[in-house]
């Protein structure tokens, strides 16, 4: 007699009967799920020669695996019916230590702290900050073109560049910069006294920053209403300001040719002030789960 075998338990009721509710073919129904966990953990470079999974490297591996022909509206249409949409990596530090960023989302700890020994009773407004370097040798993006084309755009080899010195506060809306030469512990000063004024009259900044020298030189006048925490080492998708740069790069910057130093100037102010009078994008881009919602 053999001996008894042991139930799945990882499924309850309701899940299995929807499941089987929505394929009548059990093959076809693996197959998916094999498809969808690939899709969900990406090709390895070594083995499928590619970094991130297109269409037609999806076809090649239907068919290698199951030898089926799928079409390549078929399967588009059956990725994104499995939820999947094709979505811009946040930067990672491939020397990251997983256990430091997992542990700084425990920021309700911290800002606790600061609010019963710095804030005086004011409530506390958490603030992201960062720096961007906008250069001659500028980003090309993509940009819409007839297919089969082979759109093209500017691209200078000049190396002046200007420094964007920005920071948001998700919650409220709202947002600080400057657009300086260079970034350097002076230039960190004024734009600490930019984000001062911005802050309420009746609250406490807490200002998000990575590691950086001048974020945590002994040369720093920090105002009264600003207390400044370290994000982890190497955790730059930590900082939602990062997010702001890839929009403003994308949608502003890119695909220009700057003449001058001052040209750069100017086109990165004009970009920075059309964001800060837009506080719905502020939010759209900065809020953050385990930074706002506690």
């Amino acid at each position: 007699m053999g001996s008894a075998m042991a139930l799945r338990a990882d499924f309850d009721g309701i899940t299995l009967r929807k499941l089987a509710r929505q394929s009548r073919d059990a093959n076809q129904s693996r197959r998916w799920r094999a498809l969808a966990q690939l899709s969900e953990d990406g090709p390895i470079p070594a083995v499928h020669g590619v970094v991130r999974w297109r269409l037609v490297d999806l076809i090649a591996w239907v068919w290698e695996e199951f030898r089926i022909v799928v079409a390549k509206q078929t399967l588009s249409r059956v990725i994104r019916s499995m939820g999947y949409r094709k979505l811009s990596a946040r930067p990672r530090h491939h020397a990251q230590d997983p256990a430091a960023a997992v542990a700084f989302k425990k920021l309700p700890a911290i800002l606790a702290e600061i609010a019963r020994s710095k804030a005086a009773g004011k409530r506390i407004e958490v603030w992201f900050a960062d720096e961007a370097r906008i250069g001659q040798k500028n980003k090309r993006t993509r940009c819409w073109a007839m297919r089969g084309t082979r759109p093209s755009a500017p691209h200078d080899q000049r190396t002046r560049s200007a420094y964007i010195l920005g920071a948001i506060c998700p919650a409220e809306g709202k947002a600080a910069g400057l657009v300086l030469p260079s970034s350097t512990t002076a230039a960190m000063r004024l734009h600490l006294e930019e984000i001062s004024l911005a802050v309420a009259a009746d609250a406490h900044a807490v200002l998000l920053v990575d590691q950086a020298g001048w974020h945590i030189s002994d040369r720093l006048d920090v105002p009264a209403n600003i207390s400044i925490v370290l994000l982890p080492p190497r955790s730059p998708e930590l900082n939602p300001a990062e997010n702001v740069w890839q929009f403003m790069r994308d949608n502003c910057l890119s695909n220009r040719v700057f003449t001058s130093f001052d040209d750069i100037v100017d086109h990165c102010r004009q970009a920075w002030n059309k964001r800060v009078p837009q506080p719905w994008r502020i939010m759209s881009i900065g809020l953050r789960n385990w930074a706002h919602r506690f």
